[in-house]
């Protein structure tokens, strides 16, 4: 599961492209502009930005020049445009752009071409790691989230806002996931499993809520023939 920004200034495209890469069990951020584009890179490092040239006040080609000047292009960058030139293309590409789709997109080259961006994406790296891989050793990394010793129960105290500390010191998406996770558990206990009072609860559609709980592995066997 990867974390994908898409920013485009059409709702059309956003929604598209959400629905189909969460069925692919990524995790979509939109931006409907460059503003909202920066606010959402300040605040995270996605695997991913879907980048469109063409949007009102900022365009897609001044945005990726501001995230390489500043140091902010960490993630690969695919643009998209249905207007675009070759020369477009080619700057875009000079500047650190990794791919180009063309508008329409075709749901085979959309996912493909993350598919292939994804494999160029940077991972996270624990700071000890990092330290490690500096110093020539080898590690293999264990994220904290995987990590075969059972994770304790946060002391008294040791809560900000409800939520445990121990989801602070994770990376953003790791911490999302574990608290998804529980969060549908909880609800799955609570409600004795029924697929239909939780699709109601959370205000998830059934059809997305199962591939939400499949995505997180949560097994939903017992539930599928439930009406």
């Amino acid at each position: 599961m990867a974390s994908i920004l898409v920013v485009d200034d059409e709702m059309g495209i956003r929604e598209l492209l959400n629905e189909i890469l969460t069925d692919e069990g990524h995790t979509v951020y939109a931006a409907e502009s460059a503003a909202q584009a920066r606010t959402i890179r300040e605040q995270m490092r996605p695997d991913l930005v879907l980048l469109d040239i063409w949007m009102p006040e900022t365009d897609g080609i001044t945005l990726l020049k501001e995230w390489s000047k500043t140091g902010q292009l960490t993630m690969p960058v695919v643009m998209m445009s249905g207007h675009a030139t070759i020369d477009t293309a080619v700057e875009a590409t000079r500047i650190g752009a990794l791919n180009f789709l063309e508008k329409p997109i075709a749901l085979q080259k959309l996912l493909k071409t993350v598919s292939k961006a994804l494999e160029s994406s940077p991972k996270y790296i624990e700071p000890e790691e990092q330290r490690a891989v500096q110093s020539g050793a080898t590690v293999s990394p264990t994220p904290k989230a995987l990590s075969a010793e059972p994770a304790q129960a946060p002391a008294e105290g040791e809560y900000i806002s409800g939520i445990a500390k121990t989801y602070f010191d994770l990376p953003l998406r790791e911490a999302r996931d574990l608290f998804e996770k529980a969060y549908f558990e909880h609800q799955m206990q609570i409600m004795g499993g029924s697929m239909t009072k939780i699709s109601e609860y959370t205000g998830l559609e059934r059809t997305h809520l199962y591939r939400k709980l499949k995505a997180l592995g949560i097994d939903t066997s017992r539930n599928k023939g439930e009406q």
